[in-house]
């Protein structure tokens, strides 16, 4: 679970079939940085299987979030920096991330069934924050297309055997009331995320071959 959030980071997308994105951000107070995001994070599961899952999420001083990732079994580590957006409203926590950022991560073709496409296009999580322990929640895309038919919110879906892509219009301030208004996210099936105890230094070091940990 740990890599699908990796591949798709905001999203937590399932697979590359099943998304849900967005015209705009949500509101207009955004933040770069949420203080109790600092440090190295692993997924939970993670701890009970040693380091054989090589990805982990670190955000350093200056408040930059870097997925560190091994793509192939055995093969180099790399750290790539996305920039993340962060939003509370409502009571509730939010990461923001634009489809542009991702590219160093992750090939996204433009949205589905929007023409022309835009220039970006955005994804959400919602998140909650407890000390060592950070549980994300997806959208739940299905939910999002049943409001969009439905006429409750702006956008399009593209449905085939296989896939779902939910484009949702609208702008800032019309993200915000929806979030208001809808639960979109998927509860059942949360991400969680705890703090490791290592450095960024002692985790990198500990997925090198043996004899090259020194």
């Amino acid at each position: 679970m740990t890599r699908l959030f990796a591949l798709a980071l905001v999203s937590l997308i399932l697979s590359g079939c099943i998304e849900t994105r967005f015209e705009s951000p949500i509101g207009d107070n955004i933040e770069t940085c949420d203080v109790g995001w600092k440090g190295l994070w692993i997924g939970a599961d993670a701890t009970k299987q040693g380091h054989e899952d090589a990805t982990a999420f670190y955000v350093n001083d200056a408040c930059e979030f870097i997925v560190v990732d091994r793509p192939e079994k055995n093969g180099a580590l790399k750290q790539i920096h996305v920039p993340v957006n962060y939003v509370h409203a409502n009571g509730k926590d939010y990461i923001v991330v634009a489809d542009t950022s991702l590219k160093g991560l992750v090939e996204l073709r433009p949205p589905h069934g929007v023409k022309p496409p835009p220039e970006k296009s955005f994804f959400y999580a919602r998140y909650r924050l407890r000390g060592d322990r950070i549980d994300l929640w997806q959208v739940d895309t299905t939910h999002a297309a049943e409001l969009v038919i439905g006429g409750k919110l702006g956008g399009t879906v593209d449905k085939s055997a296989n896939e779902l892509h939910v484009f949702v219009t609208g702008s800032r301030a019309q993200m915000l009331d929806m979030l208001k208004t809808h639960d979109l996210f998927d509860e059942k099936n949360p991400v969680r995320l705890v703090r490791s105890k290592e450095t960024l230094e002692q985790f990198e070091r500990s997925l090198l071959p043996v004899g090259a940990q020194r």
